[in-house]
């Protein structure tokens, strides 16, 4: 099946709910979970669980709302990749083009944050150099990525999605026990140095986290990775399991690893990069068995790869069929999954490079590509698949004005007034709707009929 696009884009579209469902868990719950984002609760306090609540509500929503329409369109239409819908949604092979030059670019600041998160595992609890763990994290995820394409990742997400569960459980067990119990947690509220951890604006404020956390969250409606999950469910039935699999799962994780932070001001001191917050206890005999340590490190590894993976399919795909490929004769040349493969080792080997030295960390470069691919794709993804309305010029516009606003705040310094995604988002979502609402839908007899009724309900 890997031998033809249908097969290693999608898995021929013939996955259970079951198995999507757990990949769809599985390559959000990354090392920005696991490292990254259970770590920034020692710095963000208790407003941090804005974030987890925020997780399980979109991943809700994803399925409720994406999922189902997202299926029937691409399948109807044939898209292999998110480029590829929005391509036919809008009739235009610039809009193509500009999607696939957004995917590539926020994959690479993602693909970054991984293998950040998986080199300060490796690097601490194996006592290597930093730069060699990041290495060996290339090898070993570009090993299998490129032989399988999604039915490897997606088989391998399930292996690792189990993995990733009993790792997050017990990361919060042995953490609280450690620290003195769950209810020790009062200890960190009522101590001088840590009880303004309680406080609304605790590490920044409040409304600046809100932004990072709906950031963080809403990728979860339009984050390419996760979108083309959907791609390779088999029929409406998967989409009415997989909702209960991906949304379990993730309210599992987020709610067991959002706390460890607040618990490890009991357990650790003057902790300067909180991305080594759970690196440093994972390696502590004083809090871990051995041979739970030992697991943990293979269970965090394995959220690191399901999400490397996944990310590295879909911005090899998206370089080689959208922006090689923007020209159908490429699109349709024979060895586009030999293109795609030379692009997962490529992108592999790129994000490798920057990781050795990287520019942020990894919570920072998670959200950022999110934001990007929030301002860019909620308008046209969410309101492409549900309002008759829009048009080439109208998502271009929300690209472009998406994006320079985005930029702009940041530029300005205005982002710790407001997060950069509110502003940015607003802009976007309203050139789109403005410009579609002026300008003419888009008349292709295929696209129009994505909005005929099918046993009374949209197609």
């Amino acid at each position: 099946m890997g031998k033809t696009a249908s097969g290693f884009l999608v898995g021929g579209r013939s996955m259970s709910g079951a198995v999507v469902g757990v990949s769809f868990y599985a390559t959000f719950a990354s090392t920005n979970s696991y490292i990254g984002h259970a770590g920034k609760g020692y710095e963000y306090g208790l407003p941090w669980l804005t974030m987890a609540i925020l997780l399980v509500v979109f991943a809700w929503l994803s399925w409720r709302f994406v999922a189902p329409r997202m299926r029937r369109v691409t399948a109807a239409w044939g898209s292999l990749t998110v480029p590829d819908f929005l391509a036919v949604r809008f009739a235009s092979e610039h809009v193509r083009l500009a999607a696939g030059v957004v995917i590539a670019f926020a994959s690479i600041l993602y693909l970054v944050a991984v293998f950040k998160g998986a080199g300060n595992l490796l690097q601490v609890f194996l006592g290597i150099p930093y730069r060699t763990a990041v290495l060996a994290t290339l090898v070993l995820i570009v090993a299998y990525t490129s032989v399988g394409g999604f039915l490897s990742v997606v088989r391998t997400d399930v292996v690792q999605g189990v993995l990733m569960l009993i790792g997050s459980v017990l990361l919060f067990v042995f953490i609280t026990q450690a620290a003195g119990g769950v209810t020790a947690i009062k200890d960190v509220a009522t101590t001088t140095d840590t009880a303004s951890l309680f406080e609304l604006n605790a590490g920044i404020p409040f409304i600046v986290l809100l932004g990072i956390a709906f950031a963080g969250s809403l990728k979860l409606l339009v984050d390419p990775r996760q979108v083309t999950r959907f791609y390779g469910l088999r029929d409406e039935a998967s989409v009415r399991v997989g909702i209960w699999v991906a949304v379990g799962g993730i309210l599992v994780i987020q709610f067991c690893l959002f706390p460890i932070g607040l618990y490890a001001h009991l357990l650790l001191d003057g902790v300067n990069d909180t991305d080594l917050v759970v690196p440093t206890l994972v390696g502590s005999k004083d809090v871990f068995p051995t041979l739970v340590s030992d697991f943990l490190v293979i269970a965090i590894l394995a959220a690191a790869m399901s999400s490397l993976d996944s990310v590295l399919l879909v911005a090899a795909s998206v370089t080689a069929r959208d922006i090689i490929g923007f020209r159908r004769a490429y699109r349709e040349h024979p060895r586009i999954v030999q293109w795609t493969r030379l692009g997962v080792v490529a992108f592999a080997l790129v994000a490798a490079l920057v990781a050795l030295d990287p520019p942020a960390g990894i919570v920072e470069l998670t959200i950022f590509s999110g934001s990007l691919f929030a301002v860019c794709f909620v308008p046209t993804i969410l309101l492409g698949l549900h309002w008759r309305r829009g048009n080439a010029a109208a998502a271009l516009a929300a690209f472009g004005i998406g994006v320079a606003v985005l930029f702009g705040w940041l530029a300005a310094g205005l982002a710790d007034i407001v997060h950069e995604v509110f502003p940015a988002l607003l802009a976007s979502t309203t050139a789109y709707m403005v410009i579609s609402v002026c300008g003419k839908a888009v008349a292709d007899p295929q696209v129009l009929r994505a909005w005929e009724p099918t046993d009374g309900r949209l197609p």
